[in-house]
């Protein structure tokens, strides 16, 4: 049977959530996360199903891709057909080429789960290894120490605090408050959460959201950030410790995140948290055609 490409629409998100949910399962690489689905739908769900992409065959969705950039796509195969051959071909043809309406012309990049075929045959064709990336990884089959600092569970009373703490975190933030709510009314938040910490002084210092994918499924960290104006103070660790124990509380068998190799801050706040680094991974990068 054919590969075919397609576009879920609207209407097609929540099944798209339910795939991934059911593609996460410990021991596998990492690919796309439905956190990651929910963290993207703050652009709202017209925004979000364009960025989508699928690759079905019979009717059974293969692939899933994420245009988190119009030249970035992350990608999450089902387990089974990490190493079929129709797929893979196809997904190396469609990335390649501008005209399926995929990645455009000229550098783009693509995120795909560690021993998926596409990686081979998308190497064969020129795409070169780009920066990278450093899973983490925390079990969480023992309770997780407590955080140290205040810590509470995002409502609509916090959502102002939520978006500063965000905003004073990531240069260039746009984070609004509309988008939090956009965020928040997607189905892949439900079950997830928003956690803000607070220092001594009753200030916003850190927050996280959590997703998690099911019972006995990894939980993502998607995003973390502490305010520039309260970092050194160990409110990281702190809030990351927070997102471990509600996500162990809500069924997940692990936590998980993925942050570029080079922000070694991060990086050493993940391990400070009782986070175990999981070998590099890198995207693949296509050179201007």
């Amino acid at each position: 049977m054919t590969i075919e490409l397609g576009e879920p629409g609207t209407g097609g998100l929540d099944g798209i959530v339910a795939v991934l949910r059911a593609w996460q399962h410990e021991g596998a690489p990492m690919q796309l996360h439905p956190g990651d689905l929910g963290w993207f739908w703050r652009f709202g769900a017209e925004a979000t199903a364009a960025a989508v992409r699928t690759w079905s065959r019979g009717g059974r969705i293969l692939a899933v891709g994420l245009l988190d950039h119009p030249r970035l796509l992350r990608l999450a195969v089902a387990p089974d057909a990490r190493r079929d051959g129709e797929l893979a071909r196809r997904l190396a043809s469609d990335l390649g080429d501008p005209g399926r309406g995929v990645l455009p012309a000229g550098t783009a990049s693509v995120e795909a789960p560690a021993g998926a075929l596409v990686r081979d045959l998308l190497g064969e064709d020129g795409w070169q290894a780009g920066e990278p990336w450093t899973p983490l990884r925390r079990d969480l089959t023992a309770p997780v120490p407590g955080p140290g600092v205040r810590v509470v569970e995002v409502t609509a009373d916090q959502v102002p605090e939520r978006v500063a703490v965000q905003r004073a975190s990531f240069d260039g933030s746009t984070f609004t408050e509309a988008a939090w709510h956009a965020m928040a009314a997607g189905s892949p938040y439900a079950g997830a959460r928003c956690l803000v910490a607070y220092d001594e002084r009753g200030d916003a210092v850190a927050a996280v959201t959590v997703w998690p994918a099911g019972p006995h499924r990894p939980g993502l960290l998607e995003p973390m950030g502490v305010h520039r104006d309260h970092r050194g103070r160990g409110h990281g660790a702190a809030i990351v410790r927070a997102a471990a124990a509600a996500l162990r509380e809500l069924g997940s068998s692990s936590a998980v995140v993925c942050t570029p190799s080079s922000n070694t801050a991060a990086v050493a706040t993940y391990g400070s948290a009782g986070f175990d680094r999981l070998p590099e991974v890198r995207d693949l990068c296509r050179p201007p055609l």
